[in-house]
């Protein structure tokens, strides 16, 4: 039996319940089983400051505990909400933490797609593209369809708050498909 794909999964909401996190879980038990969707925690991590990641200094605790968690992905799964036409802070410290130290970053060479949302009608257009830049920079390779902009995301969820059948379960699942076979096509160096 062939080990499971580990995807690592970067929430780019800071609030409990938000629709970014609910679409995580969505995502997680849409995958086929050669994907292991794992929520890598991004909230509580301190704010990079390149005077605390110096040689001579011990490793800031949880910045290492993310980067590990990174480096020890097959694949990178960004899910976020779009603030001021761009990424969320929490999203962006994450990716100076897990970008340094530049010689040994996180990011390199991982295949990674990104989904956004907002309840307007954009679907996060502006932070997909903004995200796409600095991956890009990081030498991951981003897949480049579909692209994924939910907009009215909220309109996914029926009542009890699990996604609904019809055209937006259908895309998802059709996503996670390419995004799989993307994966197995540009596979992380030692994967």
């Amino acid at each position: 039996m062939t080990q499971a794909i580990k995807v690592a999964v970067l929430i780019g909401s800071p609030r409990q319940g938000s629709l970014s996190e609910r679409l995580a879980a969505a995502l997680a038990a849409l995958a086929p089983p050669e994907l292991e969707l794992r929520v890598v925690p991004i909230k509580d991590l301190p704010l990079f400051n390149p005077d605390l990641d110096r040689k001579d200094l011990p490793p800031v605790p949880a910045w290492k505990e993310f980067r590990d968690s990174v480096r020890s992905s097959d694949a990178l799964l960004f899910i976020t909400p779009e603030y001021n036409r761009s990424v969320p802070a929490i999203l962006k410290n994450a990716l100076e933490v897990g970008s340094r130290p530049y010689t040994r970053q996180a990011f390199s060479g991982k295949p990674a797609a990104i989904v956004t949302q907002s309840t307007g009608m954009l679907g996060g257009f502006g932070a997909n593209h903004h995200l796409r830049q600095i991956l890009v920079f990081l030498n991951a390779h981003v897949l480049a369809q579909p692209e994924i902009y939910l907009s009215q995301a909220d309109k996914l969820f029926d009542a009890e708050g699990a996604l609904a059948e019809g055209p937006g379960k259908e895309l998802l699942t059709a996503f996670l498909a390419q995004f799989h076979a993307f994966i197995l096509r540009h596979p992380a160096p030692g994967a």
